[in-house]
């Protein structure tokens, strides 16, 4: 069985995107290019990384409609084959095992990503994804041993990050039941703890490593006295 690392279905109760939020300012006000090599398309909307992403995730899971033995064999974790295969620690993020998966993760990807790399940068973003994904792999790991496909290590790390440089957005759980950050952050982490060893075929361990890394990155920005550019 592949364990689906799956978030649940939250989004924000508001958030407005605009081209010049993706610009730093500097200690002016004048804007200047954030760091990285995103640009912008010709019709103005942002490239940035959260973005590339959820563009990357569509199109393996096209992929694995056609081929669904290369994905599986080749992208998603089997901890069995991690030694012959290290890359799928990276791409079994980008996998997922059917519609609804990459449905929900790409809305949570699409707003909570796009919030924290708005927020931080698209290169501090990038590690925290990363670095988030690959260490609740680790920690799925340790009580399982099937396979893995999902981004929601990853995107629990950014959960978590945003809980703690930014505590005062609010969402809508479910869509309708308002909510801060912080109080989402502490009912999904209960939930998780609590269905620890279910056999529901999600990662429950996974949802908890890297909402953890992502409190730890946050809390390391926020000690940076330079990390703030809204």
């Amino acid at each position: 069985m592949v364990a689906k690392l799956r978030p649940f279905q939250t989004i924000f109760q508001t958030m407005s995107i605009r081209r010049e939020d993706f610009r730093r300012r500097d200690e002016w006000g004048e804007p200047i290019a954030a760091n990285g090599w995103r640009g912008y398309i010709p019709s103005g909307l942002p490239v940035t990384y959260s973005g590339i992403i959820l563009l990357i995730c569509i199109v393996v899971f096209l992929i694995s409609i056609i081929f669904p033995s290369f994905v599986y064999n080749y992208l998603a974790l089997n901890p069995s084959y991690l030694m012959q295969r290290p890359w799928t620690l990276i791409t079994h993020m980008f996998v997922h095992a059917d519609f609804n998966h990459l449905f929900w993760n790409m809305l949570f990807l699409f707003f909570f990503g796009t919030e924290l790399e708005r927020r931080v940068g698209e290169s501090k973003f990038l590690q925290i994804y990363m670095l988030s994904g690959i260490v609740a792999a680790f920690g799925q790991m340790i009580i399982s041993s099937g396979s893995m496909v999902g981004a929601s290590g990853a995107l629990f790390g950014v959960l978590g990050c945003l809980a703690i440089i930014a505590p005062e957005i609010r969402i809508l759980l479910f869509f309708f039941i308002p909510m801060s950050i912080r109080g989402a952050v502490v009912l999904f982490a209960l939930i998780d703890f609590l269905t620890l060893g279910s056999s529901d075929n999600i990662a429950h361990m996974a949802h908890i490593v890297g909402l953890l890394v992502g409190l730890a990155y946050g809390q390391a920005i926020r000690r940076s006295p330079s990390y703030y550019w809204r």
